[in-house]
C-alpha cells in the first residue's frame, strides 16, 4: 500500500496546487487598514510610507497546514501617483510559493468639492512555483528533482471614490499561464476578476466613530467558482489614533447559508505604530480538526507629507 500512497499523496498536492499558484490566498489581510495588498490602485493613497508585515496561519492543529508570510509597502510620489511593493512567502502542503508585486497608480480627481475620485492601478508579478521534495521518496514518487517554475503576469484595477463611498474593480493575473512541466494537471487561466466595495459611515453628532460595511467578491476564471466576503468594522478615534473591531463572513455564492470562514477581528494604530489581528473558524469538514486560522499584522506609517492633491488624501 505504501508503494501507492505517495504518488496518489503527489497527485493531490499538485491539484491542490493547481488553484493556489499565482491566486495566493486572501483571509482578512486586507481589512487591517491596507487594501493595496488586493488592489494596486491604492498605491500612494495616504500621507505616510505604509509599511505593513502580516503573516497567517491555517487550520492550526492540522501538521503541515498552509502557512503564509508577506510585506507591503507603498508611498505616494508626486502629488497624484503613488507606487508599492508586496513581497510574499506561501506554503500550502510540499508546494511552496514565493514572489513579488511592484505597483504604480495615478489618482485623478473628478469633482474636488464632491470628493470625487478616479484611480487606475496597474502591478507586475513575479511568481515562483515549486515542489518541495524533502519529504518525497524518490522511489516511491517519481520525483527526484527540485521542480519549480517561474511566471510572469500583470493586475490591473480602477478605482471610483465619492464622499465615504468606494468600490473597486480588479483583474489579477491577466496573462495565461504558459505550457510547463505540470501541464495537463494545472489550469492556464489564472485570471480572477476582483470587486471591493464599501461605505464608511460617520456619526453626524461625534466624530469620534465610523461604521463600515464592505463586500469583497472574487471570481475564478479556471474553474467557475466564486467567494464573497461580507465584512462590518467599527472604528473610534482618539485625535490621529483609533482602535478598531469587527467580523467577517466568507462564503461560496451557490451556498450562501454555508460559510467557509467566519470570526472576529481588532486592531489599532497608536501615533505610527499599527497591530491588528484576526481569527477565522473554518466551516467546513476540517472544523473537528484545527484551532482555526489566526492572522497577525504589524506595521509603520513613516515619513509624512502632505500631498496638493484631495485625491491621495
Amino acid at each position: 500500500m505504501k508503494k501507492y500512497l505517495l504518488p496518489i499523496v503527489l497527485i493531490l498536492v499538485l491539484s491542490k496546487g493547481n488553484a493556489q499558484e499565482l491566486n495566493l490566498p486572501t483571509f482578512t489581510q486586507y481589512l487591517a487598514d491596507n487594501p493595496f495588498i488586493i488592489a494596486p490602485t491604492y498605491a500612494g493613497i495616504g500621507d505616510n510610507v505604509k509599511i505593513r508585515a502580516n503573516g497567517f496561519t491555517q487550520w492550526v492543529g492540522i501538521k503541515d497546514a498552509p502557512e503564509n508570510q508577506s510585506l507591503a509597502a507603498d508611498m505616494r510620489i508626486h502629488d497624484q501617483s503613488g507606487v508599492g511593493i508586496y513581497l510574499y512567502n506561501d506554503k500550502n502542503g510540499n508546494t511552496r510559493q514565493s514572489g513579488a508585486k511592484l505597483s504604480f497608480a495615478h489618482h485623478l480627481t473628478l469633482n474636488k468639492y464632491a470628493d470625487q475620485f478616479l484611480s487606475f492601478g496597474i502591478s507586475y508579478n513575479l511568481n515562483q512555483f515549486r515542489i518541495d521534495i524533502d519529504n518525497f521518496n524518490g522511489t516511491d514518487s517519481g520525483v527526484t528533482d527540485d521542480r519549480r517554475l517561474t511566471n510572469h503576469n500583470f493586475d490591473v484595477g480602477v478605482l471610483y471614490r465619492v464622499n465615504n463611498y468606494y468600490v473597486n474593480f480588479a483583474v489579477a493575473n491577466v496573462l495565461n499561464k504558459e505550457l510547463d512541466i505540470f501541464s495537463g494537471i494545472e489550469p492556464l487561466e489564472l485570471r480572477n476578476y476582483q470587486v471591493y466595495t464599501g461605505y464608511r459611515w460617520k456619526n453626524i453628532n461625534s466624530s469620534d466613530w465610523e461604521l463600515e460595511p464592505s463586500m469583497y467578491f472574487q471570481y475564478f476564471e479556471s474553474d467557475q467558482r466564486s467567494t464573497t466576503d461580507l465584512n462590518l468594522k467599527l472604528r473610534f478615534y482618539n485625535f490621529e489614533d483609533y482602535y478598531w473591531a469587527g467580523v467577517s463572513y466568507r462564503f461560496l455564492n451557490d451556498q450562501f447559508m454555508e460559510p467557509l470562514n467566519i470570526g472576529p477581528m481588532a486592531g489599532l494604530k497608536k501615533k505610527n505604530f499599527y497591530f491588528a489581528y484576526s481569527y477565522q473558524v473554518t466551516m467546513n469538514e476540517l472544523f473537528s480538526y484545527n484551532s482555526g486560522t489566526h492572522m497577525v499584522t504589524v506595521g509603520l506609517d513613516i515619513f509624512q507629507g502632505i500631498s496638493n492633491c484631495p485625491c491621495t488624501y
